[in-house]
């Protein structure tokens, strides 16, 4: 998941964990070389880290005291901002001027942003802390200095700026910025009722905050096991043994766990509650139809695709399903239960990869994209842009930092399980859609829209899963990798799409001047997962208990931004098809959509690549793209009990 910091200018890519996306990855197969133990600095300070798996951060600063010089430099730099910006529409010689300054002044904060950040995130440092809430005042001041910007915008107007844009063409990349501004203009306040509601930030991402800290605090459920062993179930714990290959296991871990989270629904439906309202209040006060008017209006994205999406999804269930029979078969399943959905099928054995062969295998994977992608792989990690280990007071998490004319910068947890390879790869996709957007596009229009971030991502994960099919032998492990990116599809896909819809009910609902009640998104929820897995047609029992979910999902509350997962999958399904399809020229088309940014708006970026997403037919090559996966797993379970092997392997 992309989160744009405005206030800090830079950006960060977090992996989510969505509901069956990366289920079981930590299992791999002895068909590989055995490694040696993967380092362990967990326990040891950010000094005793070898340089080697850290990433350079001299490659914005050669030292701290040049940043902390550069923070004290530019914080008195940008008083001149006040008189610049006096006039500055009057011209295109002052326009450029000015945007030129503005832009100067966001690459150095950029970078400063992005330093201090590197050190905080790995280093529990009280001082790096205190100096990092120094340079967020800095921030802030310097937005509040060009407060007035849209407003200076929107008094100028287009047809204005199309003149300045053929007096100075220099400004013609300034232009999505301008464009974007103007298709908002019906939607801003006047300047002093602007200011006043641009002060609601001051609060606005409470609820969502106070319901992840209500997930961590509470406390857990305490269960004694079928052997005898009594287990604290926390959110760790009910991940791991809801693998459990026993069936009784996986149902008693989730009844526990989501009957002590509904002891607070109430608790959590009040925040809910809010944060829909918040959204609401926001939607109408920029005079918006609706909410999702509201999210997808600044983004040039129709309302159409969300529904479009929700809509191809209902008429495929049927995939989802075909998935579900196969799984209970392999399970050996008298009965499937929507709790048995996150046990791996496919029996193997712990196997730790070396970040060396992490290194070949997406190197390998990766090669259809050509020359220019395989020497920029080649550089982030020979380069150091990768921070790889976990070290006393860095956590756990897989995300990038970009820094314009630097490189981006990838915060990893490595583990050497087969999930890592992936995060690996899904990180390098974030990395190499900012690198090579800053390397095509001039700042302006460098950075991709959200919209499109989770796209390279996922089409990375794609290139290797179809690597290690294509290379696997052994007919087991292929049903491995098989089982494991059909439940990485499918869990995008489907599960997103449910969130997606569940979400939208509840705009809805307080759109229509209703509240969020425990029993109504209890009862919501519980209808969509029943519909979704084919608990009417027999295909997967869904237990009440299930209506507590919605609880332990935080996503719902991110003001649609989970229905990208599955745009993001089905979009990159497309265009990794494409490139496998029609090599080179595949590849050079999705290079030219890396090299983009925010050159256009993001459906344009998209049918340009080859995938029109206001169109059913993006969607509808995903599922048949699906059925085929689902061909090659019928096929390899045929082989196997043809040869004795038996049902489950």
């Amino acid at each position: 998941m992309m989160i744009k910091n405005t206030g800090n200018n830079f950006k960060i890519v977090l992996i989510l964990e969505i509901a069956i996306l990366l289920v079981g990855l930590q299992h791999v197969f002895a068909s590989f070389q055995e490694n040696p133990a993967i380092p362990d600095f967990s326990n040891r300070p950010r000094s005793e880290v070898p340089a080697e798996f850290t990433w350079n951060v001299k490659d914005l600063f050669p030292s701290f005291d040049a940043w902390k010089a550069e923070m004290n430099s530019f914080s008195k730099d940008i008083e001149i901002i006040d008189s610049a910006r006096a006039g500055w529409t009057v011209s295109s010689g002052k326009m450029f001027a000015f945007v030129t300054l503005v832009e100067k002044f966001q690459i150095r904060l950029e970078r400063l942003n992005a330093y201090i950040h590197l050190l905080t995130v790995t280093d529990d440092n009280s001082h790096y802390s205190a100096l990092s809430g120094e340079l967020h005042s800095i921030n802030v001041r310097f937005n509040q200095k060009l407060s007035s910007f849209n407003m200076d915008i929107l008094a100028l107007g287009g047809e204005r700026f199309s003149s300045y844009v053929e007096e100075e063409p220099r400004l013609a990349c300034f232009r999505m910025q301008v464009d974007g501004i103007l298709r908002l203009k019906d939607h801003f306040l006047p300047e002093a009722q602007q200011r006043i509601f641009s002060l609601t930030s001051l609060f606005s991402g409470v609820p969502a905050r106070a319901v992840n800290k209500l997930n961590d605090e509470m406390p857990p459920a305490e269960i004694t096991l079928n052997d005898g062993s009594k287990v604290t179930l926390n959110a760790a714990s009910y991940g791991r043994l809801r693998q459990s290959g026993d069936p009784e296991v996986r149902r008693q871990v989730a009844v526990q766990y989501l009957q002590n989270k509904k002891r607070y629904e109430n608790t959590f439906a009040i925040l809910f509650d809010g944060a829909v309202k918040q959204h609401l209040f926001s939607a109408q006060v920029a005079r918006f139809t609706d909410c999702l008017e509201a999210r997808l209006f600044p983004d040039a994205i129709s309302s159409d695709i969300y529904h479009q999406l929700i809509l191809s999804v209902h008429e495929n269930l049927p995939v989802l399903h075909r998935f579900l029979r196969i799984k209970k078969q392999l399970l050996g399943l008298d009965f499937f239960r929507y709790e048995d959905i996150h046990s791996p099928m496919v029996g193997s054995i712990d196997k730790k990869f070396s970040f060396s062969e992490t290194e070949k295998l997406i190197k390998a994977s990766m090669r259809p994209l050509g020359k220019s992608y395989s020497a920029a792989l080649k550089t982030a990690f020979a380069g150091r842009w990768m921070d790889i280990y976990l070290n006393k007071g860095k956590t756990s998490n897989a995300y990038v930092i970009n820094a314009y004319g630097i490189h981006p910068f990838i915060f990893l947890d490595y583990s050497g399980g087969f999930g890592s390879v992936l995060t690996v790869a899904h990180e390098l996709g974030h990395a190499l859609h900012s690198y090579f957007s800053d390397q095509r596009q001039p700042k302006a229009m460098s950075e991709y829209p959200l919209f499109l971030a989770e796209i390279a991502s996922t089409f990375n994960e794609n290139l290797l899963m179809e690597y290690m099919l294509k290379s696997e032998k052994n007919e087991q492990r292929k049903l491995y990798f098989l089982d494991r990116h059909i439940e990485m599809i499918l869990g995008s896909i489907f599960h997103d799409t449910l969130f997606a819809e569940f979400e939208l009910a509840m705009h809805r609902r307080v759109e229509a001047g209703q509240a969020l009640t425990a029993d109504w998104l209890d009862q919501t929820y519980l209808n969509l997962v029943r519909q979704y897995y084919g608990h009417p047609q027999g295909v997967c029992e869904v237990g009440d208990y299930i209506q507590s979910e919605w609880i332990g999902i935080p996503h719902l509350l991110f003001n649609f931004y989970v229905y990208q997962y599955s745009i993001g999958r089905i979009a990159s399904l497309a265009l990794s098809d494409m490139v496998l399809r029609e090599g080179p020229k595949g590849a050079e088309r999705y290079m030219d959509f890396l090299s983009a940014g925010g050159s256009a708006d993001p459906l344009e970026i998209l049918k340009k690549a080859g995938v029109d997403m206001s169109r059913p037919d993006a969607a509808n090559a995903a599922f048949r793209r699906i059925n085929t996966l689902l061909d090659g797993m019928e096929e390899v379970i045929a082989r196997m009990s043809k040869s004795g092997i038996g049902d489950r392997p």
